[in-house]
């Protein structure tokens, strides 16, 4: 069979269907047209507002880093909206999170962790240690 052959064929037999299917002929084309108009009523109800243009904080993916993911999910909790071109939007820069306190929590680690012998954190942290163990045997704690 040719296709407008079969074309017409399947809409006559659904034409025959629905004609012996009154009621749900009716819920078929009602359904459709009572959500459309409740849009419409909604889109009458609220009309659009004009609002600036919105530029986001840059966050970093997963595959970029953990810690700058985790620092623009962190730093960026909020997703404040800004006018203007965010630094972050520039080509090549992963995060503009340099001065952030979870940027410096980590350099803090880091340098703690990694320390070199020039670094003398470690011992004055060992000296107040010490100091606080005579200071609690000298108090008979």
């Amino acid at each position: 069979m040719a296709f407008w052959t079969q074309l017409g064929l399947l809409l006559w037999k659904n034409f025959t269907y629905r004609r012996r299917q009154t009621f749900q002929l009716l819920i078929e084309v009602a359904w459709p047209l009572f959500i459309f108009f409740i849009l419409i009523s909604v889109r009458l109800s609220y009309p659009p507002y004009e609002q600036h243009e919105c530029h986001f904080p840059n966050k970093a993916m997963p595959s970029a880093g953990t810690l700058p993911w985790i620092q623009g999910i962190i730093c960026n909790a909020n997703n404040p909206c800004f006018r203007y071109p965010t630094p972050g939007e520039s080509p090549g820069i992963v995060g503009n999170f340099n001065a952030s306190i979870v940027s410096r929590l980590f350099s803090d680690a880091k340098r703690l962790l990694l320390y070199s012998q020039q670094d003398t954190s470690i011992k004055d942290v060992q000296k107040v240690l010490g100091k606080l163990r005579k200071l609690g045997n000298s108090s008979g704690l």
